[in-house]
C-alpha cells in the first residue's frame, strides 16, 4: 500500500507541474547544466513531461552515437577525444525543434558549446552544494572524473573551476537536498517570468 501512496504522490505532483507549466510556450531548447550530481537527467524529464516537450540525454545521446559508454570512451580515447564528440552531439541536438536537454557536467564549460547554447537554447544552471552532489554521485560509480583517491577533493576542484563558468547560464537554480519536483517548479515560474506570461 505504500507503494501505491507513493505512486499517488508522484502522479499528482506530475499533475501540479503540468498545470504550473499550462501555456507555457518554448521558443527555444532549455539546456540543464551543471555538476553530476546536480539532478540534470531527474529534473530534466520530469520539466519536459510537465511541458510535454521531448527530453534528450547529451551523454546517452553521445553513447549511442558512439556504440559505447561514455566511461568507454573516456578509457579508451581519453576526455578530448569525448569533447569533440559531445560538441557535435550537442550541435545537432540544439538545431531540432525545442526540447529539454540535460548535459554533462563539462558540456558548457567548452567555449563553442557555450556559444551554441547561448545562441539557440536557455540554459539553465543546476547549482548544488558539495554534500548534495557527494551523496548523489555516490550511488554510481560509473563518473569517468572521479575515478581517483579523493572524489571529494575533486569535486571541490571541479566547482572552483566550473562554478564562475556556470554562472554565465540564464537561469540559476538553487537547488539543495529537496525533492526534484521544487527545483522542476522554480525552472517552470523562471521561464514564465522570462517569457512575461502568467499561469492560466
Amino acid at each position: 500500500m505504500v507503494g501505491a501512496a507513493g505512486s499517488d504522490g508522484q502522479t499528482q505532483a506530475a499533475a501540479e507541474l503540468r498545470r504550473m507549466a499550462a501555456g507555457l510556450v518554448l521558443t527555444r531548447t532549455v539546456a540543464l547544466v551543471g555538476l553530476m550530481g546536480a539532478g540534470k537527467t531527474t529534473v530534466g524529464r520530469r520539466l519536459a513531461q510537465a511541458l510535454n516537450r521531448p527530453f534528450a540525454d547529451a551523454d546517452a545521446e553521445i553513447a549511442i552515437a558512439a556504440g559505447r559508454s561514455v566511461a568507454e570512451i573516456f578509457a579508451e580515447h581519453g576526455e578530448c577525444a569525448f569533447r569533440r564528440g559531445e560538441r557535435l552531439v550537442i550541435a545537432r541536438l540544439l538545431a531540432g525543434p525545442p526540447h529539454v536537454l540535460a548535459t554533462g557536467g563539462g558540456a558548457f564549460i567548452d567555449a563553442s558549446t557555450r556559444a551554441l547554447m547561448k545562441e539557440r537554447a536557455i540554459s539553465v544552471w543546476l547549482k548544488a552544494p558539495l554534500d548534495v552532489l557527494m551523496k548523489r554521485v555516490s550511488r554510481r560509480n560509473d563518473r569517468p572524473l572521479l575515478k581517483e583517491d579523493d572524489p571529494a577533493a575533486i569535486m571541490e576542484r571541479l566547482m572552483a573551476e566550473r562554478y564562475p563558468i556556470y554562472s554565465e547560464a540564464d537561469i540559476t537554480i538553487e537547488t539543495g537536498g529537496g525533492p526534484h519536483r521544487s527545483a522542476v517548479a522554480d525552472i517552470i515560474a523562471a521561464l514564465r517570468a522570462r517569457a512575461g506570461s502568467s499561469p492560466p
